[in-house]
């Protein structure tokens, strides 16, 4: 056996247990196998950074792993959040709302887009937000709250244009009848 396999054996065979029952009291028995096997096979990976006394090390990595899981589970979650939203109701006019969003989203000024991003689909709060853009956290609130006036009078006009072309259509169902 090398000299890594034994120390990894003697790191494994004093710390398992309390890793697992960390695991345990953090997530359930469910999960803690799993998190015991994901920590050491990091160990392994990284027996070079592993300090001693190892145990500090390993339930930090344990942690890691722990939260990581959730924020797995947060994402798959939220995309089948979406996916169940796309089969309730019509999906034309859902493709029809966010057709008229994006469309809206593009009309406005470069700022407001990148503020509006920034928030929505990257996740930042207006104090991280602010920091990307240098401006102070009061400045960025302010110009986020003209930046949404703005977009939600563009969604309102390209909606009101989307219906007054919809009124030049013919009924097809009056014409066959």
């Amino acid at each position: 056996m090398t000299d890594d396999a034994h120390r990894f054996t003697g790191i494994y065979d004093e710390c398992r247990q309390r890793v697992w029952a960390y695991a345990v009291s953090r997530a359930g028995r469910q999960v803690a196998d799993e998190v015991v096997s994901e920590t050491f096979a990091i160990a392994w990976r990284r027996l070079d950074d592993v300090p001693e006394p190892a145990l500090p090390w390993l339930l930090g990595v344990a942690r890691n792993v722990l939260r990581d899981n959730v924020r797995a589970q947060v994402r798959r979650e939220a995309l089948a959040a979406e996916l169940r939203s796309w089969t309730e109701g019509d999906v034309a006019d859902q493709v029809a709302e966010r057709m008229g969003v994006l469309r809206a989203l593009a009309a406005l000024p470069e700022d407001d887009r990148e503020i509006l991003l920034l928030v929505a689909w990257h996740g930042l709060s207006p104090k991280e937000g602010a920091r990307v853009v240098g401006c102070s956290s009061a400045a960025f609130r302010v110009r986020l709250h003209r930046a949404r006036k703005r977009l939600k009078q563009a969604t309102e006009e390209n909606a009101a244009s989307a219906r007054s072309s919809m009124s030049h259509v013919p009924n097809l169902s009056e014409e066959w009848s």
